[in-house]
């Protein structure tokens, strides 16, 4: 048997349909019912709605022991997508909380019910940082806690040492790191998370573009890419996965064009970019809002990060989707 937690988020929907088109036994574990039918959407979108039917579905929280006594019965496998994806300051401590304990529950049940192998879901957040004399961020890239980094990525690297040091009690693991995941275009605008946001903000006409940079991958190129990696000999390693390195101002462009609407055409430079986190610092706190861009955002969009996929495509000769092709093909959906 196999667990999957986060199987109602963008990852782990796409990774049960694939771990059941391929014949696994799955469980997966969910918080309120209403998620379900997220994941059950998933299905009906590649028109495989009786798939769905296959997943074994418990009520289970990866922070309450517990429940997740019951979903660790017979299991042999485990994929861990479920995360807490926020950049918002005032997060931190359930950022923390959900990733690092969570992840932390998670390992120590895999070790104690004897777990043949374990993936964990990381991030590129959570790769090292770069010194004057290195170009490309790559799995051997030190962390250094000298510099600043988002809360978020501050959790998904904590969350990493804990599957180390389960790692080193005994257990199987594989890491992924993805880059930014690109997966359906949403039927609905309502809630937009990930890339889903993006492609809303885009449909919505979006005036402004970055030149910025960053790693992106398809969400089909992620599942496939993991289930190989679990169902192969290699353990104990971190994989970062990328297609390409790609500017937002591109990427924005194929949006655009996919979706048949106005490219954004105002080149938000990064004085402006600091400017507009702090203007919405300011107004989150006079009117008790939520974030919706924060320092680490800005700094994002206009930072120009290059991630090595070369591990990745030695050890397993992978080759990715092209991006831009990706976002025209699933406009098609």
């Amino acid at each position: 048997m196999i667990l999957v937690t986060g199987g109602t988020g963008l990852v782990g929907a796409h990774l049960l349909l694939h771990l059941i088109e391929n014949g696994e036994n799955v469980r997966a574990i969910y918080r309120s019912q209403k998620t379900v039918e997220k994941a059950k959407s998933v299905f009906e979108l590649y028109k495989k709605a009786e798939l769905f039917e296959k997943v074994e579905w418990l009520e289970a929280d990866i922070l309450d022991v517990p429940s997740l006594e019951i979903a660790f019965i017979d299991v042999n496998c485990v994929y861990h997508c479920a995360a807490l994806i926020s950049f918002d300051p005032k997060d931190e401590e359930a950022l923390r909380k959900t990733n690092i304990e969570g992840t932390a529950n998670m390992v120590n049940f895999a070790i104690a019910k004897e777990v043949k192998k374990f993936c964990f879901v990381s991030s590129i957040a959570a790769l090292g940082d770069l010194t004057a004399h290195e170009t490309y961020i790559t799995e051997e890239t030190d962390w250094n806690p000298e510099k600043p980094h988002s809360d978020y990525a501050i959790s998904k690297y904590g969350a990493e040492m804990e599957v180390w040091r389960a790692h080193q009690e005994g257990l199987e693991v594989i890491i992924v790191n993805p880059g930014v995941i690109l997966g359906p275009i949403p039927k609905t605008k309502k809630n937009p998370q990930g890339s889903a946001e993006l492609y809303t903000k885009v449909a919505n006409g979006l005036s402004f573009y970055t030149l910025g940079s960053t790693g992106f991958i398809s969400i089909d190129d992620v599942v496939k890419t993991m289930y190989r990696l679990m169902k192969s000999d290699i353990k104990n390693e971190r994989f970062t996965l990328i297609a390409e390195n790609i500017v937002f101002k591109d990427i924005l462009d194929t949006i655009a064009e996919a979706l048949q609407v106005k490219k954004p055409h105002i080149h938000a430079k990064p004085f402006f970019m600091n400017f507009l986190w702090i203007a919405d610092l300011i107004f989150s706190t006079l009117f008790f809002q939520r974030r919706s861009i924060t320092k680490a955002t800005a700094k994002a969009s206009y930072s120009k990060n290059l991630y090595s996929n070369e591990k990745i495509k030695t050890v397993q000769g992978t080759v990715f989707q092209d991006v831009h092709q990706y976002i025209k093909d699933v406009a098609k959906l």
